[in-house]
């Protein structure tokens, strides 16, 4: 927490580059792959330089106490990444940059494994920002970057000194102490991967991005829109003093865009759509963007002409493009197994809570949390779904521990929990899914997640069980989910964003969810009509554990896993985009809810414009 607190908001676009994709060489205990001087790369060299420094003369004499305080870890991270971003609008320009910037942080952490400086939100959260970490000089050169990790680890040490002595403060008023350790230790991984050389491609990304984005002049009721190209290739470095080091290449190319509209009633509505891949080679052609955006344009105009949706409550059938988000939203803070910090004030327990950051399957090894035919597997070594990339994968985690593959659920009995280096209730070492973006605290977050059920049905199976179960109920109609909102993508503007998320993050932990397109289903005459602005209420983890129906119509959903502070590790984390997130996958099918509340539209009028859309000329 501490940590997260001190990352500077206007980087956030590039937290992305330390999400951890898959890098092309596998983790090793043997000697580094090669040497980083034959490629003029000094950091490493520079990091171990002071690294042995720190470890050896790194101390503080304090009064009254006989022995001099030491660091017993210490931790060097440097980013260095290269982002190219293009956004456009309505077949123009807005914005086209190419960057290259490095990034630093230090942590020290003083006591021991059992009890260190971690791991504590006290009442000066905001204390000494500025000096463990920031940006460094771009040239790889030694001594430059020396300097800076010399400065950085004088503060980070000072720091974990003065939070350790407040921790230990505090802990002692406690009739009560966790008996759970600060940190875990984890064996050294050397893993030196050859610097990776950009490779934009001979694609000319800025024509596409007038290309694609005036796809949406085929819609003058849409009021405002973006498209946004992200390309981004970065390395990352790692030392500590047990022994760890690694440099490995990251890459990752996203298509993003939101788009609004306002209903003839004055509600305001919005859409979007997103694709992610592994390098930008791989990204859509012009023709499948602007597919896509199409598909997204007539569903919000569709919307414009809907009805509000009223309070409902009985059968949801949510449609595979639906549902895997739908757990993503749902499972994310349930498989975090870790602890989660000492809190000096209340406040935070009560904000943990009501965003959804505290697990309620923690504690529960061996009972049933889903379905008895469900098994769920979180895989970092996947690539592909049935020929469909996913792009969580990883080698190594960011905190230097090798990516394990997981079964945390089998049988739909709980057998295992995501965990980092931080140590948890029920276990106490990393799996190797500690992740972080840009410079953060590493949590444990999914990365490959595979919702698989050995007993399944068809999609017209699913639909007959729906419309059945609708009949017996003597219901007039029934709700279908066809895709769930992501407010972070869909809305163009951080006043609506904050707006929104001030109403619905209080019941993001009891279970509040936002569809994006829902369908009225009548099943005498099987007759479908969209509706807007629902919300679903009090759909939890245990909603899942009696689905009346599971489709074998597998959809692969990749998306961003948020890191925002504050979202990271939430029910809201799933509110990613490439400006803020960790690249992650979840493969899930159909999901058939006997019963779940639904509430009605209640969005807030706003004046229509005076005059109608100017006309457009046809996209080229």
């Amino acid at each position: 927490m501490r940590r997260a607190l001190r990352v500077v908001e206007a980087v956030l676009v590039l937290a992305i580059l330390s999400g951890g994709l898959a890098g092309r060489a596998q983790a090793q205990r043997a000697s580094t792959s090669v040497s980083p001087g034959a490629d003029n790369d000094h950091t490493l060299q520079a990091m171990r330089d002071e690294m042995a420094r720190s470890k050896t003369r790194l101390e503080l004499k304090i009064p009254n106490i006989d022995q001099p305080v030491r660091p017993y870890y210490v931790e060097y991270r440097l980013l260095d990444f290269d982002v190219r971003e293009i956004v456009a609008e309505y077949g123009t320009l807005l914005s086209s940059t190419h960057t290259r910037n490095r990034f630093m942080d230090v942590e020290a952490r003083v006591g021991s494994y059992k009890l260190d400086s971690s791991n504590f939100v006290s009442d000066d959260a905001f204390r000494g920002f500025i000096g463990p970490t920031g940006s460094v000089g771009i040239d790889r050169d030694y001594d430059s970057l020396r300097q800076d990790l010399w400065i950085a680890s004088d503060q980070a040490f000072k720091e974990a000194v003065e939070t350790y002595s407040r921790k230990q403060a505090y802990l002692s008023s406690l009739a009560r102490q966790s008996d759970i350790d600060d940190f875990s230790k984890a064996e050294q991984v050397q893993l030196i991967e050859p610097l990776e050389t950009p490779d934009w491609t001979n694609r000319n990304w800025e024509q596409e991005a007038r290309d694609t984005s005036a796809a949406l002049r085929a819609f003058s009721e849409i009021h405002e829109s973006r498209v946004t190209y992200y390309m981004v290739y970065a390395t990352q470095y790692l030392l500590t003093s047990e022994g760890t080091e690694i440099r490995q290449n990251r890459r990752f190319a996203a298509i993003e865009a939101g788009m609004s509209a306002v209903a003839d009633d004055g509600v305001p509505l919005n859409h979007f759509y997103a694709t992610y891949v592994t390098r930008p080679a791989d990204l859509p052609t012009v023709e499948a963007v602007r597919k896509g955006l199409n598909v997204a344009g007539t569903e919000l105009m569709a919307l414009r002409a809907a009805p509000p949706a009223q309070d409902y409550t009985g059968p949801v059938l949510f449609e595979a493009r639906a549902a895997a988000p739908l757990l993503a939203q749902v499972l994310g803070p349930a498989l975090n197994g870790q602890r989660p910090p000492v809190s000096f004030t209340p406040v935070m327990e009560q904000l943990l809570s009501g965003l959804g950051g505290k697990s309620d399957w923690v504690g529960r090894l061996g009972a049933r949390v889903l379905p008895a035919t469900v098994t769920l597997v979180d895989d970092p070594g996947a690539k592909e779904f049935n020929g469909t990339p996913v792009i969580g994968g990883y080698s190594v985690d960011n905190e230097g521990v090798r990516a394990q593959k997981v079964t945390l659920v089998e049988n739909g009995n709980l057998k295992n929990e995501l965990m980092s280096r931080r140590p948890g209730p029920d276990f106490e070492d990393s799996n190797g899914h500690g992740r972080s973006a840009f410079l953060n605290d590493a949590k444990p977050t999914m990365t490959n997640l595979l919702f698989t059920s050995t007993e399944t049905f068809s999609p017209a199976d699913m639909k007959k069980r729906f419309l059945d179960t609708c009949r017996r109920e003597k219901l007039n109609y029934c709700l279908i989910v066809r895709e769930m909102d992501n407010p972070v993508l869909s809305l163009l503007h951080q006043e609506d964003i904050s707006e929104l998320l001030a109403s619905f993050a209080g019941g993001a932990g009891t279970g509040d969810r936002l569809p994006l397109v829902v369908y009225r289903v009548y099943p005498e005459s099987g007759r479908e009509e969209i509706v807007r602005g629902s919300r679903i209420i009090g759909l939890n983890t245990r909603a899942l554990r009696n689905l009346a129906g599971i489709g074998n119509d597998s959809f692969v959903f990749n998306y961003m896993q948020s890191q925002i502070n504050g979202f990271a590790g939430t029910a809201l984390g799933a509110f990613g985009s490439a400006q803020g997130g960790l690249p992650a996958s979840v493969v899930a099918p159909s999901l058939l809810f006997e019963e779940l509340e639904v509430r009605g539209a209640r969005g807030e009028a706003k004046r229509l414009p005076l005059l109608p859309p100017p006309p457009m000329s046809a996209s080229k």
